[in-house]
């Protein structure tokens, strides 16, 4: 019962990504085995009109009788060359069902495979940030690019296990009703060999199931140990990943060596098991039944071939089971992601162009350990320019978290020009948002696309490229750029590897005042440059006081001595507000002893 059960279990796995197109698989399928197995059962009429006097009705099986009456309807009861003929006929269009079949399945696992890329990643770009910082980028990439891999060619495992299935029942069926007895007793002998694989296709089951989690774990220490290399390298620090990349990989050989030694037993068994019972049963049909030869000659063609496919159809299940761990880690990873999608609005937001106003937000990210902004109060005018400074862990990034709607308040409201954040069309406000973060942003593309993020080909478009050389200049990002062997068309490396700290936050900068954004965030954004840059920065986001909104989170308080609003914070609230002078000289202000243990 568990084997069919699994068998239903994934048939609806299936059925959710592919759809009913699945079913003319299992419909092409049956007509192929049924054309073949009919194909051999016609042999047998060819052996009796070889004979030179044939059978009579009365010793022939109902199987027989049918197919006299059928040849003697189409005219070539007595005649070799037209049975001959019939037979070539019959293998021919099962050849042409079965091409049908296989090209049919080609296509609907290149249509898996893109529908499952395409929607996993959809849904990762949907789903919710407190679901994303829960997990670890190894296990994204493993699921959509290993797991998906092996969802796909799991699937191509469970049509050719079902069409071992009908194979092996259209032979069984055409053997049966040549000579029951001599099929009964290979029908017993099958159901036995099926039961013993049962405990078989358990374990490689447990074994796919803890490959897919070893081949998460070791994609997790491969992305931290390639992301962390030069730190590692320049720090010989390496041996701890190592043995923990080592014992990964022993784990994870040891999983698949186990699944290799299940399949080869399997396939060894294959052949000399067949031939074995055939012999058997033929043996006991001739001396015990005394049977007729030309009967049991046709059935042992079908039952050999009967046990070649059920045996095929227990290798079918287990490469089935090989890849049932991705199949549940797929379909798994689909249903929490679902699960765990941005709650989405339906108002479409203007620009930005009253205020963006906090009333009485709490957020905890996890409630047992408190939260983590308490009783926020707050409006940021548009057009302003607002700087948010405290101790790590005073709440200053989740702050800006909720303001862009990646964490919602768990109590009050968070209001973008009078709505509320969860009415609010996410895309939106979004595409109005610049953010400049102290992780630096940097594709491995050139740097006009790293600007311009593939808006169009500079080369070819001459307003496009003045607006990505001004946004680099606005950045003071042009000089080093244009020093560098290609200019804008220089390819900057994963993650912008080479080029400086200071020219990568620069080229960051550039792309979010390319992007004319609305609200501007910059999230220290100046702690990686050099005294020089940092004041062309501050020159830059000065002059942008008035046109957008400015919301900078700043430990170096001398980048925002021209703000219009300093909020301080400490342990999740706002403890003082007011501008830079104000705090600065206020007595007994935190924010003076800030200033002071600066030397500002």
């Amino acid at each position: 019962m568990r084997t069919i059960q699994d068998i239903v279990r994934y048939l609806r796995i299936y059925r959710r990504y592919i759809g009913r197109r699945m079913y003319l698989v299992f419909v092409l399928t049956v007509a192929t085995a049924l054309a073949q197995g009919f194909g051999i059962t016609l042999l047998l009429p060819l052996l009796q009109a070889s004979q030179t006097t044939s059978g009579s009705p009365e010793n022939m099986s109902t199987a027989e009788r049918l197919l006299q009456d059928l040849l003697q309807w189409m005219g070539i009861a007595d005649s070799m060359t037209g049975i001959l003929g019939f037979i070539a006929v019959v293998f021919i269009g099962k050849g042409l069902l079965q091409f049908a079949n296989g090209g049919y399945q080609g296509y609907l696992q290149s249509r898996l495979l893109r529908e499952l890329k395409r929607k996993l990643f959809d849904a990762y770009q949907r789903m919710d940030y407190r679901y994303y910082i829960e997990r670890n980028t190894g296990h994204f990439i493993n699921v959509i690019n290993q797991q998906v891999n092996l969802f796909f060619s799991s699937f191509s495992s469970f049509a050719s296990f079902l069409t071992q299935v009908v194979t092996t029942i259209s032979y069984f069926a055409f053997a049966f009703a040549i000579t029951w007895k001599f099929s009964l007793m290979a029908i017993g002998v099958g159901l036995i060999l099926f039961g013993l694989f049962r405990r078989l296709n358990v374990y490689v089951r447990e074994l796919s199931r803890k490959r897919s989690s070893e081949m998460s774990q070791l994609n997790k220490l491969l992305v931290q140990g390639l992301q962390s290399f030069k730190y590692i390298a320049s720090t010989n620090q390496g041996g701890h990943l190592r043995s923990g990349v080592t014992e990964s990989i022993r784990r994870l050989t040891h999983y698949i060596f186990r699944q290799r030694i299940a399949g080869a037993f399997t396939s060894a068994l294959k052949e000399p098991f067949s031939v074995l019972l055939i012999v058997g049963l033929i043996a006991i049909q001739v001396t015990v039944f005394e049977a007729p030869v030309a009967p049991i000659f046709v059935a042992l063609l079908l039952f050999h071939r009967g046990m070649q496919a059920l045996i095929s159809m227990q290798s079918g299940f287990q490469a089935m089971m090989d890849r049932a761990g991705a199949v549940e880690m797929v379909d798994d990873e689909f249903k929490e992601v679902q699960h765990h999608q941005e709650p989405q609005g339906e108002h479409r937001l203007a620009p930005l162009e009253s205020s963006i106003s906090f009333e009485n937000a709490t957020f905890s990210y996890d409630e047992s350990e408190g939260p983590v902004l308490r009783d926020i109060n707050l409006t940021i005018p548009a057009n302003t320019t607002v700087a948010f400074v405290g101790e790590s862990g005073a709440g200053k990034s989740t702050l800006v978290d909720l303001v862009t709607c990646m964490l919602k308040p768990q109590e009050g409201k968070l209001l973008i020009d009078g709505t509320p954040s969860n009415e609010i069309d996410l895309a939106s406000w979004r595409s109005q948002i610049g953010y400049v973060s102290q992780e630096t942003v940097v594709f491995d593309d050139t740097i006009a696309n790293n600007i311009c993020l593939w808006a169009g080909d500079i080369e070819e478009d001459e307003a496009l490229r003045e607006r990505v050389q001004d946004a680099a200049r606005r950045a003071h990002a042009d000089h080093f750029i244009q020093d560098l062997p290609d200019g804008y068309q220089t390819t900057v490396g994963d993650r912008g590897v080479r080029l400086s700290g200071g020219q990568r936050q620069r080229l960051f900068i550039a792309r979010e005042l390319f992007k004319q954004p609305n609200l501007l965030i910059l999230d220290e954004a100046t702690s990686a440059l050099d005294t020089e840059s940092e004041r062309y920065i501050q020159d830059s986001i000065d002059a942008l006081k008035g046109e957008m909104t400015v919301l900078i989170i700043a430990h170096r308080l001398s980048t925002i001595k021209n703000v219009d609003r300093v909020y301080v914070m400490e342990e999740g609230q706002v403890v003082e507000a007011g501008s830079y002078e104000d705090l600065r000289y206020r007595d007994e202000s935190r924010f003076r002893s800030m200033v002071e243990m600066q030397s500002l």
